[in-house]
C-alpha cells in the first residue's frame, strides 16, 4: 500500500509516451499490441488489491502490475542517469517514468474495463482490513468457516493484503493459536482480531514497509526484525510472558507462536 500510494501521488495525470520491454513473457499480450494500446493513455488513479497494483487509465483501460514474490517498481525523472536493471520501463511525455524489476513471478496486464470484470487473477481478490467496506459484520461472516483462522486471514478471496510475514504477530497480539478453527472464536476474540489486523497494517505503513522492500523512490522500508514480536524469532523469549517462541507447522506454511500466550 505504501508503494501504490506513492505511485498515485507521483504519476496521476501523466501520459504514457512509450514502453521499453526486455522480458516479453511478463506481458499478457504481444509486445507490439501492448505498446500501441498504452501509448497516449493517461493515469487517472492508482491503488492496490492484494499483490496487484491497479492503474486506472483513460479510454476505459487498466494497467495491472502483479508483484509476484516481490519487485522493485522505481521512479525516475529526466534529471537522472538511468542505470537500473528492469524487465519493463514505462516512459511519460515529461521524460519521467518508472521501471519494473520482478524478483519472481511478476506480471503486467493491460485490460479494458470490460475485461477487468472477468480478469481471473484479480476479480475475486477480497477487500483489505483498511478498506472502509471491511466492517466488523463483514469479518464476522468470514469467521463462520471451519478452517483454521490463519488460513482464513491468508485467503486472498476473504481478506486482501495480509501475507505470511505479518500474520504471526497479528495472531500473537490477538492471543490466538493459528490452528484455532475460525468458527470457534468468541465474539470478543473476533472483535479483537478485527482491530488487530488494521492496527498491524497501519503500523507497517507508518514504517514504510519491510526493510528488504524498496519504495517508489528506491528507499528501503523501516520495518526490520526488531519490530517483530514473535515472527521469525524462534528460540527467543516471548515479549509478554518470557516463554520460548516456537516454530510450528500449520498446513503448508510455518508459524511462530508463544505456546503460553497462544494456547490451542
Amino acid at each position: 500500500m505504501v508503494l501504490s500510494t506513492q505511485i498515485n501521488d507521483k504519476l496521476k495525470s501523466k501520459e504514457f509516451t512509450s514502453v521499453d520491454i526486455i522480458q516479453e513473457k511478463c506481458l499478457n499480450m504481444e509486445t507490439g499490441s501492448f505498446k500501441d494500446q498504452i501509448t497516449g493513455k493517461t493515469i487517472k488513479k492508482v491503488h492496490n488489491r492484494g499483490k496487484w497494483i491497479f492503474f486506472e487509465l483513460t479510454d476505459g483501460y487498466h494497467l495491472l502490475l502483479n508483484l509476484g514474490m516481490g519487485a522493485d517498481i522505481l521512479y525516475y525523472d529526466y534529471n537522472e542517469d538511468f542505470s537500473e536493471e528492469y524487465q519493463c520501463r514505462f516512459n511519460f511525455t515529461d521524460n519521467s517514468g518508472f521501471t519494473c524489476k520482478f524478483w519472481w513471478f511478476g506480471h503486467i496486464d493491460l485490460v479494458s474495463n470490460n475485461e477487468l470484470r472477468e480478469h481471473k487473477p484479480t476479480k475475486d481478490i477480497a477487500i483489505s482490513p483498511l478498506d472502509s467496506d471491511f466492517t466488523l459484520d463483514y469479518f464476522k461472516k468470514i469467521c463462520k468457516g471451519r478452517a483454521m483462522i490463519k488460513n482464513i486471514i491468508l485467503n486472498q478471496k476473504k481478506v486482501g493484503g495480509i501475507g505470511n510475514v505479518y500474520i504471526h504477530d497479528i495472531l500473537f497480539k490477538a492471543k490466538l493459536h493459528p490452528k484455532k478453527p475460525a468458527n470457534s472464536l468468541e465474539p470478543s476474540q473476533i472483535n479483537n482480531l478485527f482491530e488487530t489486523m488494521a492496527e498491524n497494517l497501519k503500523y507497517a505503513l507508518d514504517k514504510k514497509g519491510l526493510a528488504y522492500e524498496k519504495d517508489f523512490y528506491g528507499e528501503n522500508g523501516e520495518f526490520t526484525k526488531d519490530y517483530f514480536l514473535v515472527a521469525y524469532k524462534e528460540g527467543e523469549k516471548c515479549p509478554d510472558c518470557g516463554k520460548i517462541i516456537e516454530k510450528i507447522k500449520t498446513g503448508s506454511t510455518s508459524s511462530y507462536i508463544c505456546p503460553e500466550c497462544q494456547k490451542l
